[in-house]
């Protein structure tokens, strides 16, 4: 076996990676980027190099600097992880020759399936089922135009090397295919180094579900089941499961079938993931073969019991497969989600900054019958980087049903607790709470269909509002005997403006009187609704971020802060500004008006941080309604944005180049 390692990857996969490789006792050597001099991946390795600035194209995509570290530290071969190099054949035939193992397919299986437009024709030709589509070079956005027009809108712009998302848009009209062709192109050419761009026909309404398979060099191939992805924002996926709600046993395993005899055809000898479009009634079209690890392989290690990463290490190494299909079996079911560095209350834009407070679940077997694993590639203090993708972590969710599997998730993430930059963890829990998703009717299209205004928070549920009232109250409780100042009123009026209702007006009001029991428990007796709840196994003290206790029995945990007149508190999805008061004070705040927001229509502002690719106008221009005024570049996907009106430029505040912060004023109009 291999006695060391390097690792051509960064964050948590880089992590993951390290796991695996002291779990079998193999040394491990992290290369890093000037962005990641004080990573965890860094922390970790046994031995580490630096490659380059922080740019990818300027370190981890640096062939000459990974070989280099390759040969100072005398590695045996490297892991890729995903992206950056790890579906580079050339990088891979580059190893061969420097005989370092590449812990991946062999060259050949890479450019057979790796590249978009030459898998589609080798699935062809083996008889799986094909997407409709070009899968020939397209030069110009005239021709992309005209080839849409043969194949019929909808049709799907993507990058031939792309994956994670990137280099994809769906164009509707020909005025969509000329502007997404060149934003394909461009965001392709600055994520891979790759241009090359094809057209294929979108499904309405499909689904995303993959096959996992594995190889040796000795010809054996398996699938280890399939992953539902079809909770997808921006063609990134989000949420991953498997199984799939929607298979039966024999769609998978036709589908598992498929993907084993395509690995087969190109020799496959290593983990590869095989992607399908299906349909509704279990239809299916191949859509592209990953010939790396995939992002969400937790998933399929949680409900199989295997170590894909050793697997990897493993063949790479000349091993055989040491099972067989009839080997394998689903056990249970489990759930990712990504957590991502992004805000969920401003469409989603990319959020970078210090990662000041990160605050995990707890890993490992839950006496309610789920199981958590966490994998992460940052810690408290970390930064995240506008230079890399803004994943924080992939939170998976084991149970022995999808049901257990689900709650164990939701309880999950109100125990993840992030500050300092804009994050994901409310709306994953608001899909984790929504009917349609329990029901496992889903869609790639379901976050454009659940939020078409995007994303704003949900109302509180009645078990929600009994949890913001009794925490709050305990809060007011505790604070003030901390204080010195303790109150002898059990009487008090708890005001919840939750979001969407407004922060500065009273919301609604709940009359509450407190009691303790014996056992410190705190008793709240509802005015006018003949009801009491019950508070237990209170834990937080002034200064804590997340609240834990049990209501009537069901223990929670709510992210909380104190403001100037009360606190913030989120569960889940619901957040709301809560104020215990007394009576009278209560009702002065229903005479406070309403704040009024400021004016921003005649502005074109940054929606996050990023650079600056392009501003098209110039001061006196008339702009149209529809008309792009700015691309801004961030975490390597390029941003349009356009004109809301029409309008004569005033001023403009960037030009191409300049860094620039979420809210900073781009263009100005008269």
């Amino acid at each position: 076996m291999f006695s060391k390692i390097l690792i051509a990857n960064r964050g948590e996969i880089a992590v993951r990676i390290i796991k695996t490789c002291r779990r079998m006792g193999i040394r491990t050597v992290q290369v890093y980027s000037e962005a990641d001099a004080g990573s965890l991946a860094v922390e970790m390795a046994d031995e580490t190099v630096l490659i380059g600035p922080a740019p990818a194209a300027q370190s981890y995509l640096l062939q000459d600097r990974i070989v280099e570290a390759v040969r100072q530290t005398g590695a045996e071969a490297v892991h890729p992880g995903f992206g950056f190099l790890s579906e580079n054949a050339t990088f891979a035939r580059r190893l061969e020759r420097e005989n370092v193992s590449f812990i991946g397919p062999n060259p050949h299986a890479i450019e057979a399936m790796g590249d978009k437009i030459t898998s589609k024709k080798f699935a062809a030709e083996a008889g799986v089922s094909t997407v409709p589509g070009h899968m020939g070079l397209i030069d110009t956005p005239a021709h992309a135009v005209e080839i849409a027009n043969q194949i019929g809108y909808p049709v799907m712009i993507k990058a031939s090397a792309g994956g994670g998302g990137k280099g994809i848009r769906v164009a509707h009209s020909d005025a969509d295919m000329a502007e997404g062709f060149a934003a394909v192109k461009a965001e392709a050419l600055n994520a891979f180094g790759d241009d090359r761009v094809f057209l294929e026909k979108f499904i309405i309404d499909p689904r995303h579900i993959e096959i996992q398979v594995l190889g040796d060099k000795h010809g054996n191939i398996v699938h280890l089941f399939e992953r539902e992805c079809s909770i997808q924002r921006r063609n990134q996926k989000v949420i991953e499961e498997a199984p799939s709600p929607l298979l039966d046993p024999e769609t998978r395993a036709a589908m598992g079938a498929q993907a084993v005899a395509l690995a087969r055809a190109v020799n496959y000898d290593s983990a590869g993931t095989v992607e399908f479009v299906a349909g509704q009634d279990k239809s299916f079209f191949f859509l592209e073969m990953n010939t790396r690890l995939q992002v969400e392989h937790p998933v399929t290690e949680l409900i199989t019991g295997v170590d894909l990463v050793e697997q990897m290490i493993r063949s790479a190494w000349g091993e055989k497969l040491a099972f067989g299909q009839e080997d394998l079996a689903i056990n249970g079911w489990a759930i990712e989600s990504r957590i991502y560095a992004e805000d969920p209350y401003r469409g989603f834009l990319p959020s970078i900054g210090r990662l000041v407070r990160y605050e995990q679940p707890e890993e490992g077997p839950h006496p309610d019958g789920y199981t958590i694993r966490n994998d992460s590639g940052v810690r408290e203090g970390d930064e995240i980087s506008m230079f890399y993708d803004p994943m924080i972590a992939k939170l998976c969710a084991w149970g022995p049903t999808r049901d257990a599997a689900l709650t164990g998730m939701a309880r999950a993430l109100e125990d993840t607790h992030l500050a300092g930059v804009g994050h994901n963890v409310p709306f994953l829990a608001a899909v984790m709470d929504q009917p349609r998703f329990q029901s496992g009717n889903i869609s790639t299209s379901y976050i454009k269909d659940e939020f078409p205004d995007g994303f704003h928070g949900l109302l509180p549920d009645r078990r929600q509002t009994d949890i913001l009232i009794a925490a709050a109250a305990a809060m007011n409780e505790i604070a003030a005997e901390q204080s010195g100042d303790p109150s002898d009123r059990t009487d008090w009026i708890v005001l919840i403006a939750a979001q969407g209702q407004g922060t500065s007006g009273p919301g609604e009001a709940h009359g509450v009187s407190l009691g303790y029991d014996d056992d410190e428990a705190l008793s709240l007796e509802l005015a006018g609704e003949d009801r009491a709840l019950h508070l237990s196994d209170i834990d937080w003290r002034p200064g804590q971020a997340q609240f834990r206790a049990t209501l009537d029995g069901q223990p929670f945990t709510a992210e909380v802060a104190r403001v100037a007149d009360g606190f913030v508190i989120r569960h889940r999805a619901a957040r709301a500004r809560v104020r215990v008061l007394t009576p009278a004070i209560a009702a002065l705040y229903a005479r406070l008006p309403e704040k009024v927001a400021a004016d921003t229509s005649k502005l074109i502002q940054s929606p996050m941080p990023g650079l600056v690719v392009a501003i098209p106008v110039t001061v006196g221009k008339e702009v149209k309604t529809g008309e792009t005024v700015a691309i801004i570049e961030a975490m390597k996907m390029q941003n349009i944005l356009k004109a809301e009106r029409d309008g004569v430029v005033k001023a403009v505040g960037a030009r191409a180049g300049d860094p620039v912060a979420a809210d900073d004023v781009l263009v100005e109009f008269e």
